[in-house]
């Protein structure tokens, strides 16, 4: 199965070819850059090294969200042209699930955090069991929009070793030293990051159970109100009080 895989959930701009359990390539750019500057360059880059003929795409993956607003339209919108141009399906992998999958095989609980802004991270918490040859990644905290402390709560609540990853980390470091009463890592830099291998190698076992959606029906899950929606609804709360 051949998977071009689409990740802009953050700052990280990231595009991968994968081909039955290999990654033939990744562009991955985290510099000044917008993802509507980087994205089809990246992915023209890799088609010509490779010397890929788009047409023997068997699916288009893609950070489903949570994430950046603008980085997840301009994901979503990337991958569905692409879909609908070649007639391809669309892997929706939610974001936290493919920066969970890149720490494959560790025996501690996962726990992503992406900063959400407003105090808040885009969490959950993920473990790898043994499955026949390899091992499976099972959701034990769905993703969410959530304060860091319940984070914190809920990995002393599992009372098992843990290692955190995501930007979300340097920015509430010092309050995780604080919250955490169980063993704790942070992942490194090489892996702390989303990317679109992992993106892909996760989106081809979903693709592979059949977890695909049309390209026309593709929608970013965003799991929380932007900033516009929300100053919106504010205004106008404020005029409905005024007008009572």
């Amino acid at each position: 199965m051949k998977i071009i895989a689409i990740e802009s959930s953050g700052l990280p701009a990231s595009v991968a070819l994968w081909e039955d359990g290999v990654l033939l390539a990744e562009y991955t750019l985290q510099y000044k850059k917008t993802h509507s500057q980087t994205l089809l360059p990246m992915l023209d880059q890799i088609r010509s090294m490779t010397e890929l003929e788009l047409s023997t795409v068997d699916a288009v993956a893609v950070a489903s969200g949570p994430g950046s607003f603008t980085g997840l339209r301009i994901g979503c919108a990337t991958a569905k042209g692409l879909g609908l141009a070649l007639k391809k399906p669309i892997v929706e992998v939610p974001t936290l699930e493919g920066l969970a999958y890149q720490l494959w095989g560790t025996d501690r609980v996962v726990c992503p955090l992406m900063d959400a802004r407003r105090n808040q991270v885009y969490t959950g918490i993920y473990q790898f069991v043994p499955e026949g040859e390899g091992m499976r990644l099972e959701t034990l905290w769905p993703q969410r929009a959530a304060d860091v402390a319940l984070a914190a709560g809920k990995l002393n609540e599992l009372g098992r070793e843990a290692v955190l990853l995501g930007d979300g980390v340097p920015v509430y470091a010092d309050r995780l030293r604080e919250l955490l009463q169980v063993p704790y890592c942070f992942a490194p830099g090489h892996m702390s990051r989303q990317r679109a291998a992992s993106l892909a190698a996760l989106g081809e076992v979903y693709a592979r159970q059949g977890r695909l959606t049309a390209a026309a029906d593709h929608r970013p899950e965003y799991l929380r109100k932007s900033q516009a929606e929300r100053e919106r609804e504010e205004k106008n709360d404020h005029r409905q009080s005024g007008e009572t």
